[in-house]
């Protein structure tokens, strides 16, 4: 038997910047690395500002001490997501109103009741829940710390505790490229990345195009340097891109053009497969669902096999389930700050999985090492289709922190194995 002692809320600094989406959408120009002009969205001092999180200590009665990370997405605000996070508000909730709901918690109870006790909880009378953050900081420490009284993985406790039946081995990565999209793209195909580059399509103007022209250029030249870097033959990377509804904005909201367009992308990517993540902004979650299903449709009368990757618009687990129920994506991002409980995080890559849909463990730039390495335990432990190098922009890094987290797992479950009489 293994107790919570304590709590700790720690104010750290996470891995990239918050942006104003929406300014940065309405044209909000570079001023080199920053943004110029005032921001648009609530809560935003400016464009981009540091990104900020908190460490969640939970103190163990044998000593010892386990910790998660309270992180939001880099465009928090936008897309029906939580307001800015603010790292000392933050803190003090965890302060205030988890660390007395955790206080001498039993370990032996396991992840999911004990995580189902925090979710419950409620920031003041209103009933209004915690933060989305809050929730997936504080559900990474619980884990580690269930994980840590059984002598197990995160990965095996969640493998354990919701059946899920995985083998536990690593999963395909994604890294993204910031601004950066050319060097850090090279740096990908070199490094033998499984999907890439994200590329950041999120201006018309500079990124995509007033008819995509911008895009298509840059897809021809990521081909072809596909093409000069491979580390082998056998090399063939599949390409995502996200728009950040940049072809909704050129083409008008024209689902037939986002169509035509897109099957054109496809035939310049040929012969690697195609995934675009968020091509059209709806502007709610219905409308999402309504629109994504016109252009799955629109893409199959073109015979094109593009997928369709949702993010905006399906930010919790419910709208999870409204998009799998719909038929309304190829891709379903599931991102793990948005999602709130890692254990909803689990809920929805096994909801995906099982409808036979790819399940992207995903995430965003503006997250630490520590919920990083966590989802590399839930990607796995739930055979994700990919899962999100994070966090940070300079793509070495997550893919170091991600990858090494898997493989050392995968050898200690394999250890554990051969060692079974």
């Amino acid at each position: 038997m293994m107790r919570i002692v304590d709590v700790l809320a720690v104010p750290v600094q996470a891995g990239f910047f918050f942006d104003d989406q929406l300014a940065i959408r309405a044209g909000a120009a570079h001023d080199g690395f920053d943004y110029a002009g005032p921001p648009l969205t609530p809560g935003f001092r400016r464009v981009r500002q540091p990104g900020e999180a908190v460490s969640v200590l939970l103190l163990l009665d044998d000593g010892g001490v386990e910790f998660g990370d309270c992180a939001a997405v880099q465009y928090s605000g936008a897309g029906g997501r939580d307001p800015l996070f603010a790292a000392a508000d933050a803190a003090a909730l965890v302060v205030r109103v988890v660390a007395p709901a955790l206080r001498n918690a039993d370990l032996a109870d396991g992840f999911r009741a004990i995580s189902a006790r925090v979710d419950a909880l409620a920031t003041g009378p209103d009933g209004r829940p915690l933060p989305a953050a809050v929730r997936y900081g504080v559900s990474q420490a619980v884990l580690a710390a269930v994980a840590r009284s059984r002598q197990r993985t995160m990965a095996e406790v969640v493998r354990d505790e919701y059946d899920t039946g995985a083998p536990l081995l690593p999963v395909p990565l994604y890294a993204q490229t910031g601004d950066d999209r050319y060097a850090n793209a090279e740096k990908m195909i070199i490094k033998g990345v499984d999907v890439l580059p994200h590329g950041l399509i999120n201006n018309v103007a500079e990124k995509f195009g007033p008819s995509g022209e911008i895009l298509a250029s840059y897809v021809d030249w990521l081909v072809g340097r596909i093409r000069d870097l491979a580390p082998s033959a056998e090399y063939r990377p599949r390409l995502h891109f996200d728009l950040y509804g940049c072809a909704g904005l050129a083409f008008n909201a024209d689902v037939d053009a986002v169509a035509d367009y897109l099957a054109e992308l496809a035939a310049i990517a040929d012969p690697y497969d195609l995934a675009i993540e968020h091509p059209i902004d709806a502007g709610s979650r219905e409308a999402q669902i309504a629109t994504y299903a016109s252009l799955r449709a629109a893409l199959r009368t073109r015979a094109c096999d593009v997928r369709i990757v949702v993010d905006e618009w399906c930010n919790t687990l419910d709208d999870v389930r409204a998009f799998v129920a719909a038929g309304a994506a190829d891709v379903i991002h599931v991102k793990t700050p948005d999602l709130g409980s890692v254990g909803s995080t689990v809920e929805a890559l096994l909801l995906t999985r099982d409808a036979g849909l790819a399940a992207f463990c995903g995430g965003t730039c503006n997250e630490t090492d520590r919920s990083a390495q966590v989802s590399a335990h839930l990607a796995m432990a739930c055979e994700a289709t990919q899962v999100l190098a994070k966090p940070g922009m300079g793509v070495d890094e997550g893919l170091m922190i991600v990858a090494n987290e898997m493989a050392r797992t995968a050898a200690l479950v394999r250890a554990r194995k051969a060692a079974r009489p």
